[in-house]
């Protein structure tokens, strides 16, 4: 009397007793996997609990949709074995796709290398576009750095904003020295945000606006009534708080960058009879020099 052998998963691949041919087998697995069976399935309906017999009878038998799962590189590895086969290096893959190199080699490394010889003319193409691509990341990252840091300043208190006008006037603003006493308050900048924020901590320190006066430094080859015109409208004051434009001589043999329509020279913006107000703006920034230095201790 023959014995069935029992054990790890009927070692046998379903050739039980060989009462079935390993063809009529693989004609059954054939016939499931097209109606849509997954090898899980196959296995089970079939008994053929050997891994290796199972993929020999599917050889060639794709598996049905429904087992794979989603991948959102699918069309990416897609494109990039059709680019491969036109004869694109990985360098051109990448430039195209925006993929990594590493990936690019596991979608296409059975396909046939391409001839590696380019043009100067293709050499400067794909480093140009490689350039113009870092270039399109990189301010996608600074416009996100950006957001970040937007979220993180928040809604300022009145205490924050003196205190950034104290730091802000003793790094732009006027200073007296042993050798010249100059204590009054005149601060001295060419970028607007800087400017607004500086009006903003004067009035907060309730500053009358009669007493505060402004005055254009601009040179000779800038747009002097465009300049004058665009302080003004920036900080809505009357053209009778404007003292009269310094203008400063252009050197022709100077390689100047601030030219041009956004070209809009400096603004100085002094406070009438401020030396009482000089000199807190000298106590505050002592203290803060203090405090900074046992923060750090």
């Amino acid at each position: 009397m023959t014995q069935t052998r029992h054990g790890r998963g009927d070692d046998t691949g379903g050739l039980r007793n060989g009462t079935t041919t390993f063809e009529a087998l693989r004609d059954q697995a054939v016939a499931l996997r097209r109606q849509g069976l997954s090898r899980r399935q196959i296995r089970d309906r079939l008994h053929v609990h050997n891994n290796d017999i199972l993929s020999r009878l599917l050889e060639g038998e794709p598996p049905p949709d429904w087992t794979r799962r989603p991948n959102a590189k699918d069309d990416l590895r897609a494109r990039a074995r059709e680019l491969r086969l036109q004869g694109m290096t990985y360098d051109r893959i990448q430039l195209e796709l925006g993929c990594s190199k590493s990936s690019i080699s596991l979608w296409v490394r059975d396909l046939p290398k391409p001839d590696r010889t380019r043009t100067q003319e293709e050499s400067s193409e794909i480093a140009r576009r490689g350039w113009e691509q870092r270039l399109e990341r990189r301010e996608v990252e600074r416009q996100q750095a950006k957001q970040d840091a937007t979220a993180q300043v928040g809604r300022l208190t009145e205490r924050e904003l003196f205190l950034i006008g104290v730091g802000l006037y003793w790094s732009e603003g006027q200073k007296s020295k042993p050798h010249a006493r100059r204590e009054r308050v005149m601060f001295v900048n060419s970028d607007p945000t800087m400017v607004k924020v500086f009006q903003a901590w004067l009035d907060l320190l309730t500053v009358a606006r009669e007493r505060i006066r402004y005055r254009v430094m601009i040179h000779t080859s800038g747009d002097v009534e465009g300049a004058e015109q665009y302080w003004a409208d920036l900080l809505e004051v009357p053209a009778s708080h404007f003292q009269p434009t310094t203008l400063k001589k252009h050197n022709p043999t100077t390689v100047r960058k601030n030219v041009g329509v956004g070209y809009r020279g400096c603004l100085v913006v002094s406070v009438l009879d401020s030396a009482d107000l000089y000199w807190r703006i000298e106590g505050w920034w002592s203290q803060v020099a203090v405090e900074a230095s046992r923060l750090n201790a």
